[in-house]
């Protein structure tokens, strides 16, 4: 983010011209004033980044000024510059929330790093400011940790290290409660990118209206209620990673504007006429079908296929058993510790009864049903009559098979193996995964199918035979 407004307040014409020459050379927007009413009246009216301001300047002085602007907006950064006589001056200054001071004459050498540092330091706060916000908003914000058991799920762990690597952008599809936004984590902790920023924004518990100015930014006085500048969470995110959580929610309206910002990394706040370009890598996300999304003229194509670059889809935790248990003893250990309880043990029967339900809410059901079990339940081993578990949710169930009269075991298992070979989109290592067999046992029967054994047209599009 550059430094973007800059009031420059100074009598001295050729300290004046050369501070706004270096500036005009970093983009900023650069505003002169050469007495005391005209500053103040700049600073009512335009929110400054930075000002630069002598300390002998005008009648009202330095400090007047600076004391000013910090009332005004307390996060300005305010640099003073002072004669070689005037030090104690600029240390008072410094007190009262100068950001530092410049000795006079000027030159390159001390006025270049001071801009790096000031730049540095907008950025902190900048990052600081929607940290605070994010925690105000999800005090219960927990780190994401990674838990698994399934072949599946270690399968995607594999991939995700691989995507890491890259910048390209991700959309990571499934249930809600699979686990998706943890899976953002892992790409934005294993990527070059980890010390920089990670930026969610979750596009469906946004207000319509105010979407734009959340993505974008918007200047002061954009909008009603718009009191200062904001920045957007493509700004925050730059150099770093943002997070599209649910991107299927976002209106019409907005998605032009986003494809836009999605293409060439360049948009205008809302209210703004300068364009802003910044280095994003994106991830979204989805518990909806976009096909249909996009069937239905609810989503744009052109900016789904720009944003599912590299697709990644979670299993529900259903698909996945090896991993309830697991992820059920994890919670239970970590509630207990935040609750102050003994360490518990689930029973047999316990154990049982978790793996035979099927979560419809998935890894987020699951991390529910323990903490109520944790904090409702006093004894040491958890029996299955402790674990409640609300019966009422819809459960989502695969539609059953129906098995024509008269067919074979052969032919039945023949008609298994394509069908799902069909709705895994001919993936071989995902078919034998879900049919629990070898991918050379696969590939041997349908090889065989394939020899003459399997002559149906349906068969032939399946094995890819035309």
């Amino acid at each position: 983010m550059a430094i973007e407004k800059v009031l420059i307040a100074e009598q001295d014409t050729s300290s004046r011209d050369y501070l706004q020459e270096v500036l005009l050379r970093r983009k900023s927007e650069v505003f002169v004033a050469i007495d005391g009413i005209h500053a103040l009246e700049l600073l009512h009216e335009h929110l400054f980044d930075l000002v630069i301001c002598d300390l002998t300047f005008s009648e009202t002085g330095g400090l007047k000024l600076l004391q000013t602007a910090k009332k005004q907006h307390p996060q300005i950064v305010v640099i003073l510059i002072a004669a070689v006589g005037c030090i104690q001056s600029a240390v008072e200054a410094m007190r009262l929330g100068a950001f530092n001071y410049l000795l006079k004459p000027l030159s390159s050498d001390t006025i270049e790093p001071m801009l790096d540092r000031v730049q540095e330091h907008i950025d902190l706060l900048q990052e600081n400011n929607y940290l605070r916000e994010e925690i105000s908003c999800h005090p219960d914000q927990k780190k994401h940790y990674l838990i698994t058991e399934s072949a599946m799920m270690k399968k995607i762990l594999s991939d995700v290290s691989k995507i890491a690597k890259s910048s390209s952008s991700v959309f990571i599809s499934g249930e809600s409660g699979t686990g998706k936004e943890v899976i953002a984590h892992a790409i934005h902790a294993q990527s070059h990118r980890t010390l920089q920023p990670f930026i969610k924004v979750n596009c469906a518990a946004i207000p319509s209206t105010l979407l734009e100015s959340e993505f974008f930014g918007h200047e002061k006085g954009a909008f009603t209620g718009a009191i200062n500048k904001k920045l957007g969470r493509f700004e925050l995110a730059d150099k770093g990673t943002l997070l599209l959580d649910e991107i299927s929610e976002i209106p019409l309206e907005i998605q032009s504007k986003l494809l836009r910002a999605v293409q060439e990394m360049e948009f205008e706040r809302v209210g703004g006429i300068r364009s802003i370009s910044v280095d994003v890598r994106l991830i979204s996300t989805s518990n909806r079908s976009m096909k249909e999304a996009i069937e239905q003229k609810l989503f744009r194509e052109d900016l789904y296929y720009r944003l599912n670059v590299v697709p990644i889809h979670l299993p529900p935790l259903r698909e996945r058993k090896d991993d309830i248990l697991p992820l059920a003893e994890f919670f239970l250990k970590r509630l207990c510790e935040e609750n102050q309880k003994p360490i518990k043990r689930l029973s047999s029967n316990a154990r049982q009864k978790l793996i035979d339900y099927q979560w419809p809410g998935n890894i987020r059901e699951l991390a529910n049903v323990m903490e109520r079990t944790v904090v409702m339940n006093a004894t040491d081993i958890i029996e299955a009559h402790h674990v409640y578990i609300d019966l009422s949710c819809p459960v989502k169930e695969a539609p059953s098979p129906t098995t024509p009269i008269g067919i074979t075991l052969a032919e039945m298992e023949k008609k298994l193996i394509l069908e799902t070979l069909a709705r895994e989109k001919h993936n071989r290592t995902k078919t034998a995964e879900v049919l629990g067999i070898s991918i050379r046992t696969l590939r041997n029967k349908l090889h065989l199918y394939n020899q003459g054994n399997c002559k149906t047209p349906e068969a032939e599009r399946s094995l890819g035979v035309s």
